[in-house]
């Protein structure tokens, strides 16, 4: 409570209260508890579960969940809590070099939480996700990162309905939502188009069909095969996505490139844009451009290095496979945890140019999106050990 002054009819009456200020401040500390005071605050607790920083995490099982995607699950050693459709970044020593990948999460907030486990569910497609595949057993320890990302419901804009369009492994963070739902963390009705090329490529068939309810609906969409009266048959088209939808809802969708290149055109068609879809980055892949050789000149603090470069992989993928230790989240050029120094050579982006107007005026480029198309030199932040 704050203290309220009363002012004095005389002048002299303020300096007699004065002079009393040490003996009361004095009398209010011996009435004082002499209980010691908290070791650690619930303030400081509730940040380390939503902040955990980089953690060593045991592999515990791993499920096949189609024929080129599995299920991983982590025994983390401290506790976290995400947004529903969030991801971490997964990294490992591959040949040598650390190397990291972010995936969305597959699992339910609350078993991080409380059980202290997260899952991934990854495609077999891509350097690191190709190793992991072939390669990741149960008891090997890798380093799990912050969950992070924009891809969650925000109820301050979002519609309370959504329509989650999901294409082939982009099932996972709409998966972890289903549960988000089931369990009263998220509160919001998901309606779920997820497209599929046939039964058998469905991931999560059994846990999506059990999570049913009054707030989450699911309709699978097979491309390759007939329609009855299981599956809708084709592409998610603004008819199907009319035909499910109500007058008000938002997008979000997560899958393919090429998915989301038919999805913008029905959209549009529908005069359905702008903060009312949501999609998730996909990370930057292989360019298909004639293979040459650079150099790259990186300055990490005081030390230097000169790698080898592809020119059909990333910058970052060159100083990874180099075996330097380089900061990465996104590898979409969105979060700009990558952001380097560009002091010469010619480079080309992956996609839309997500940088600030700042970053194109003084030389600055994300590695994770940008291909070297010359010998290059760059100053890149250390990345965490």
């Amino acid at each position: 409570m704050a203290f309220k002054f009363k002012k004095q009819l005389f002048g002299f009456m303020d300096l007699l209260r004065f002079k009393k200020l040490v003996p009361n401040r004095r009398a209010a500390f011996d009435a004082a508890s002499s209980a010691p005071l908290p070791k650690t605050f619930k303030v400081n607790e509730t940040a380390k579960i939503l902040h955990p920083g980089n953690q060593t995490a045991k592999l515990v099982e791993i499920v096949k969940e189609t024929a080129d995607t599995k299920t991983y699950t982590f025994e983390l050693s401290k506790k976290m809590f995400f947004r529903a459709g969030q991801y971490v970044e997964v990294s490992a020593n591959v040949d040598g070099s650390l190397v990291n990948r972010p995936y969305a999460i597959s699992s339910s907030p609350l078993t991080a939480l409380k059980e202290g486990k997260l899952s991934v569910t990854v495609k077999k497609a891509g350097f690191f996700s190709n190793w992991l595949f072939d390669n990741a057993n149960v008891g090997d320890e890798m380093i799990i990162g912050d969950p992070s990302g924009q891809f969650h419901y925000e109820a301050i804009k979002d519609e309370e309905v959504v329509v989650g369009i999901a294409g082939g492994s982009g099932i996972t963070p709409f998966y972890s939502m289903a549960k988000a739902i089931s369990e009263g963390v998220e509160d919001f009705k998901l309606i779920l188009l997820y497209g599929a090329k046939t039964e058998k490529d469905i991931a999560f068939k059994e846990q999506l069909d059990s999570l049913v309810s009054d707030k989450f609906k699911v309709v699978y969409v097979l491309s390759d095969e007939k329609k009855n009266d299981k599956y809708e048959s084709g592409f998610i088209t603004k008819e199907l996505i009319a035909k499910y939808a109500p007058e008000k809802f938002t997008v979000m969708a997560c899958g393919p490139q090429a998915m989301y290149a038919f999805l913008d055109k029905q959209l549009s068609s529908m005069g359905i844009g702008g903060k009312r879809v949501k999609k998730e980055a996909n990370c930057v892949s292989a360019r298909d451009v004639k293979k040459a050789e650079y150099n790259i000149t990186v300055h990490i603090r005081d030390n230097v290095y000169t790698v080898k470069a592809d020119s059909r992989e990333t910058v970052l993928v060159a100083m990874e496979r180099a075996g330097l230790k380089v900061p990465s989240k996104c590898r979409a050029g969105g979060c700009g945890f990558c952001h380097s120094k560009l002091v010469s050579g010619k480079f080309s982006i992956a996609g839309a140019d997500k940088r600030r107007l700042a970053d194109l005026k003084f030389g600055y480029i994300h590695p994770c999106c940008s291909y070297p198309d010359s010998d290059m030199e760059i100053i890149v932040p250390a990345g965490l050990e």
